[in-house]
């Protein structure tokens, strides 16, 4: 049964034991021996493949490549046997945490793997990259990296359920950095005390600012994750060596919440498993079938479904209005007040964090790829451009409502779109949930993630490469440490030679 772990301030003149603190309870739970469910298990062993998926699109990318070139600079640490870097041979390993570093750019760079909203945002994928890691380097067997997914999952998503990051501008890898230190502690057994030192550390050292998902969005989106779990490893390093970190870290008065979140009169409510009870968070993340922000999936879905239905010309129209929830238009719609979310020279990492650059897209291509609806012939298309600045959002209170609903029935990440043609004519539809979604017209199963790899990974990998990264996925629980070493994907030869090759200070 779950337990709520109420979150309040403390004063300094105010003993709080460590028992009531959250990263304590953190800490417990990570620690706590309780085995994994297998529809658990079957989700994650989707999810590493999705990961892997999305990594492998992205691997001559620059900046995966710029992460990968800075990793493979560095050395295997001497505690252990190192780790994997994806694209590279499985003998080329390098420090965990460098490898959590270049992996996590990797998969993190199209905005393309699993996602779970709530009070705030979050890409629970981006645990796997480190606790993957240090599985690598330290050595241990695939039941064991599926116990410390899990826990990464668990709190990850305990965490974005109660506390929002968003509304004070701290970047929602805060959460990550908890998580992943606390995934790690489960993965190597650690003791209560040394996870709740790692976990303090680990939040302590990722709290930043949304400016990286704000205006002119730069490449740093994709490494902010990266860097969360790359901390989490250093964090849970220096916490085994025996040091301690900031105490009471969230509820302190010069704490996070106290001076980062909602105040010294703050509190939350923060839904944990109780002592035994199975960690079952990831079943209420998804995947997305498109490469793009969570909150444009729905709308992609539903932009496929007029242009199929046919019934008006993108020249025609007059105006377009989303209807929608506060977050999906203050982030990524004309609420954001960002002139560049309708700029045909935005970058990538701009566009996908715009709905009316993306709905004009889809509307007009009936689909969604994640390379040509990017280009910058595409976004500079002439009646793109013209449909795309008749694109606007609008908060609708019922759908922000359904959207911080916690019957996951009636949670919804769509809305409403209003059509009006030239001639007058109103065209209205709505959608609730993605395609993919659990609820969804066609809910991903492991055939689907399955598929988006062998997609992805088709123009970079080998077919036997594919198979042999598929065949050890799908095998996960079951394991050997020296498989579990194996878990990476080599891309075929030359690929990795067309990436660019910046030179830096390492």
């Amino acid at each position: 049964m779950t337990v709520t772990h109420h979150l309040r301030v403390h004063r300094s003149d105010e003993h709080l034991p460590r028992e009531g603190q959250l990263a304590r309870r953190i800490a417990e739970i990570a620690a706590d021996p309780v085995g994994v469910d297998d529809d658990v298990t079957e989700m994650i062993i989707n999810r590493v493949i999705d990961n892997a998926a999305v990594a492998a699109a992205s691997l001559r990318r620059a900046p995966v490549s710029a992460a990968r070139q800075q990793a493979l600079d560095h050395a295997v640490s001497v505690g252990g046997s190192g780790a994997t870097v994806f694209g590279c041979a499985l003998e080329r390993r390098t420090s965990p945490e460098w490898a959590a570093w270049a992996n996590g750019v990797a998969v993190r760079e199209l905005d393309y793997h699993d996602t779970f909203l709530a009070a705030d945002y979050s890409h629970p994928g981006d645990n796997i990259p480190p606790i993957l890691a240090v599985a690598q380097h330290v050595g241990v067997d695939g039941a064991a990296l599926v116990r410390g997914l899990a826990t990464g999952y668990e709190i990850q998503i305990d965490l974005v359920r109660a506390i929002c990051l968003h509304k004070h501008k701290i970047d929602h890898v805060a959460h990550l950095g908890p998580s992943a230190a606390a995934g790690i502690g489960t993965l190597l057994g650690l003791p209560v005390e040394t996870i709740y030192q790692a976990v303090g550390q680990a939040l302590h050292t990722t709290t930043a600012t949304r400016q990286s998902r704000k205006g002119e969005i730069s490449t740093w989106k994709a490494h902010a994750p990266a860097f969360a779990g790359k901390m989490a490893i250093e964090a849970v390093d220096r916490a085994m060596r025996g040091e301690t970190s900031p105490s009471p870290i969230y509820e302190g008065e010069d704490g996070v919440i106290a001076w980062m979140l909602d105040g010294p009169d703050a509190s939350y409510e923060v839904p944990l498993p109780a002592e035994g009870e199975s960690k079952r968070g990831i079943l209420d993340s998804y995947t997305k079938e498109h490469s793009a922000e969570y909150q444009a999936q729905a709308w992609i879905d539903l932009a496929r479904k007029l242009h199929g239905e046919a019934a008006f010309d993108p020249a025609d129209v007059a105006s377009i209005v989303l209807h929608t929830s506060h977050h999906t238009h203050y982030v990524i719609g004309s609420g954001a007040n960002d002139p560049q979310k309708y700029d045909p020279t935005a970058s990538r990492e701009t566009l996908d964090h715009s709905i009316p650059y993306i709905f004009a897209v889809a509307l007009q291509d009936g689909g969604w790829h994640h390379v040509d609806s990017y280009t910058p012939e595409r976004a500079g298309r002439e009646d793109t451009v013209a449909l795309w600045h008749k694109i606007t959002t609008a908060e609708d209170a019922e759908w922000t409502r359904r959207y911080h609903s916690e019957d996951p029935n009636e949670k919804a990440f769509g809305g409403r779109v209003v059509v009006t043609l030239n001639d007058g004519t109103v065209i209205e539809d709505e959608i609730a949930v993605a395609d993919a979604h659990p609820l969804g017209a066609r809910p991903f199963a492991r055939a689907d993630y399955v598929a988006k790899f062998r997609l992805l990974a088709e123009p970079v990998l080998s077919p036997e490469e594919i198979d042999r990264f598929l065949a050890l996925a799908e095998r996960l629980p079951e394991l050997s440490v020296d498989e579990v070493r194996q878990l990476s994907i080599v891309a075929l030869p030359g690929v990795l030679a067309t990436a660019p090759a910046p030179k830096g200070l390492f």
